[in-house]
């Protein structure tokens, strides 16, 4: 009676665990995290390398856009109402607050090639040109080819440049320069369904035209989301091949891009678990500002702790995050709902205010030629 008792309770045990294990792969596969959850989990077995004790920790942070004022309509009176907003409220929060350096924050606006509006583009260049940000490409395309994505990639960088006085050029070369955002996350072709690109070798056709630089990731929750995360690394595209980026070469001082590499600048990506469902059912963490996913002191210490950095310079310290900053709910959030001021009061606080710490705000652009300097420099 005895055995059979124990017998039961061993069972009803092996029984509880394999109804515990199939639900946690049930939420893990509705998330899509079974892309990422495997880094996440080594990351925590294998931590990056600290801050070294003594050196002084400097935060620098970057607001990219993917700025679609036609964003969810074909109304040009309403995408410029979006844009005037803009124009009219952004400075005025702004101008309340400063990094460690004394300079106000910095938007990046990732402008759309499709969405292309003359007047629009010459407004956000006001803006920018006032001190309040820049402009870099992002691109909405599906069903492509190789040689239409690099007709629509060169003529837009040119329209910016030529246009609107917009982008900078290589001192060397002469070649436009520019950042990158993916619509819809699918770079380099990544959506298992072929959706929203269509083009294998697009990491290539990026560096061909002017790209030296990529800030689409995180994408979590989507199935796009790439294997490697919170990390700055070289991809390199295959010809014939799909999701290139999904790993690369991390980027370590001392050791810059070789021919052929695209530069992948990537978010804070975690599991958030003090504002998941219960304390049981984290909320994935994937650095995305929204109306759904308001500023938390929480969300702004997260960032920090994911320690994107150079490998060889922990001290320097990259966090990225990204909106959809033109449309309706976003601009809700952010200007009428106080969204900027507690985005910034939070970064100040944590990063600006506290002893051996500096905050920066930089644009898409200065992150870029930060990482670059830290990669460039010779080994101590």
């Amino acid at each position: 009676m005895e055995e059979s008792r124990t017998m039961s309770i061993v069972l009803l045990l092996a029984l509880a665990v394999l109804a515990f294990a199939a639900a946690v792969h049930k939420v893990i596969r509705s998330r899509n995290m079974q892309y990422w959850i495997g880094s996440h989990l080594a990351a925590l077995l294998h931590p990056k390398a600290a801050v070294p004790a003594g050196a002084h920790r400097h935060v620098y942070f970057c607001f990219a856009d993917h700025y679609e004022p036609y964003g969810g309509t074909s109304d040009k009176a309403m995408a410029h109402r979006r844009v005037a907003q803009w124009l009219r409220d952004y400075p005025a929060v702004a101008d309340r607050h400063r990094d460690s350096n004394g300079r106000k924050p910095v938007h990046s606006f990732f402008y759309p090639a499709e969405e292309y509006d003359e007047a629009l583009l010459d407004d956000v260049a006001g803006l920018c040109k006032a001190g309040y940000g820049d402009v870099e490409v992002h691109l909405h395309h599906d069903n492509d080819t190789a040689d239409n994505l690099r007709q629509t990639l060169n003529a837009f960088a040119d329209t910016l440049h030529h246009r609107h006085g917009l982008l900078r050029k290589d001192p060397a070369t002469g070649q436009i320069q520019w950042l990158f955002i993916h619509g819809n996350w699918a770079l380099d072709n990544s959506r298992p369904d072929g959706r929203w690109c269509g083009v294998d070798n697009e990491l290539d056709i990026l560096v061909e035209t002017g790209c030296v630089a990529d800030m689409t990731m995180p994408s979590a929750p989507s199935d796009t989301q790439t294997r490697r995360i919170n990390s700055i690394y070289f991809a390199k595209g295959h010809a014939g091949c799909r999701k290139s980026h999904d790993d690369g070469r991390p980027v370590k001082v001392g050791q810059w891009a070789q021919p052929g590499e695209l530069l992948m600048i990537q978010g804070p990506l975690t599991l958030n678990w003090r504002e998941g469902k219960f304390g049981l059912i984290p909320r994935i963490e994937s650095s995305e500002l929204s109306l759904d996913a308001p500023p938390t002191a929480h969300r702004v210490g997260l960032w920090g702790q994911c320690g994107i950095s150079v490998e060889g310079a922990a001290e320097h310290v990259f966090i990225k995050v990204h909106t959809h900053g033109a449309t309706e709910k976003s601009m809700r959030m952010l200007f009428e709902q106080g969204g900027f001021d507690a985005l910034w009061q939070q970064l100040e606080a944590q990063y600006r205010d506290q002893p051996g710490t500096s905050l920066h705000y930089v644009t898409a652009w200065e992150m870029y030629s930060k990482i670059r300097e830290l990669a460039q420099a010779q080994p101590a």
